[in-house]
């Protein structure tokens, strides 16, 4: 099959079969677009819907979303996962602001320089909002052209990253840009999906390498496995009178940078000794476990009323009082968020003020 007669089999599909009623396609300027390509990353088109209608809602422009402040933008992408996304969005827009007057650059190369923004979100903001010719390499097509295209090997590897991208070069067409590259990733996501492939529905079933000998699940290559780290800390649970949890808001970088969560502690003693805590005191609580792509996080809670804490210890700015029937709009990290709504009727809920004092 060459390169033109797969692009109208790609296209004659999406004539057909191609979504064209999502959200971000309705008016797909460079702004909708790229939100929408962030929120894509690493999440499914139904959960993303959902948040992306709020999203738009609250930021209906890259002036609008500069000027947030990263709190609010946070506590609308609490749940997504990957926050380093909603960071980057973010700071991106007070780049775009600030460097080019809230106006995108109309360039792949220009768009990369923004943070958070590599060159398949690039490609797919100015294929899909302008129609200039960019190839895309996402999930979705990584996983078409390795199929069809029989590439061995893991994408994340070099080698086979630049076969995959000269694929896409050479098939992405010059007319119709925005039509193929949906495409493309609709077939991904609906037919050409990581298990159990809808292959007799594919219009590039008969050119399929993957297909022709019987082994579409073979490809792409998998990330080698390897066990994961785990890691450990302990959680400061204190309640008010009122059913306030004390909450603090996490540093910029590292994991859930920027949200809210409980008070945080490499050990149990490094907590104790924070609040003037004795060996006695506080009630376990059943420990939160998460999976990070990276590591595996064990957090064990420790439950203390506020009286029981040292005096004078409550004072940050960056701490307050958090009521789980009352929720404060900021961004909380997901699985804090849920542990609180799970132990709501043991902890009761209260308000969550600017600063505890």
């Amino acid at each position: 099959m060459t390169p033109t007669q797969f692009q109208q089999a790609v296209l004659a599909w999406f004539d057909h079969h191609g979504r064209k009623n999502l959200p971000w396609q309705h008016n797909p300027t460079p702004y909708r677009v790229w939100v929408s390509e962030v929120m894509l990353q690493q999440t499914q088109v139904a959960t993303v819907i959902p948040y992306y209608q709020r999203f738009m809602a609250a930021f209906p422009d890259v002036v609008s979303l500069a000027a947030a402040p990263i709190d609010q933008v946070l506590h609308l992408w609490t749940g997504l996962g990957y926050y380093a996304r909603a960071r980057n969005l973010h700071r991106a827009a007070q780049q775009l602001v600030a460097d080019h007057g809230g106006e995108f650059p109309r360039s792949v190369a220009e768009l990369e320089t923004l943070p958070g923004i590599g060159r398949s979100t690039a490609g797919a903001i100015v294929a899909l909002s302008t129609g200039q010719w960019a190839p895309i390499l996402d999930g979705n097509v990584k996983r078409v052209l390795s199929r069809c295209f029989a590439v061995d090997g893991w994408p994340g590897q070099s080698a086979v990253l630049k076969r995959l991208w000269a694929l896409a070069e050479t098939h992405t067409p010059a007319q119709r840009v925005a039509d193929y590259t949906q495409a493309m990733m609709d077939l991904g996501a609906t037919l050409c999906t990581r298990s159990r492939p809808d292959c007799p529905r594919c219009p590039l079933q008969q050119a399929c390498k993957a297909n022709a000998v019987g082994e579409p699940q073979r490809f792409p290559g998998a990330k080698p496995r390897k066990v994961l780290p785990r890691r450990q800390g302990w959680l400061l649970v204190a309640t008010d009178s009122e059913g306030g949890v004390l909450i603090e808001q996490r540093p910029p970088a590292g994991i859930w940078g920027g949200l809210w969560s409980l008070p945080q502690y490499e050990s149990e003693a490094a907590l104790r000794q924070a609040w003037g805590l004795s060996e006695s005191s506080g009630e376990p609580l059943e420990p939160i476990r998460h999976t990070f792509s990276h590591f595996q996080l064990e957090l064990f809670p420790l439950r203390v009323a506020s009286t029981q804490l040292a005096p004078g210890e409550v004072r940050e700015a960056s701490q307050c009082w958090y009521r789980v029937d009352q929720p404060a709009a900021i961004g909380l990290a997901a699985p804090i968020k849920a542990f609180l709504e799970r132990t709501q009727a043991t902890l009761a809920a209260g308000e969550c003020a600017t600063e505890v004092v």
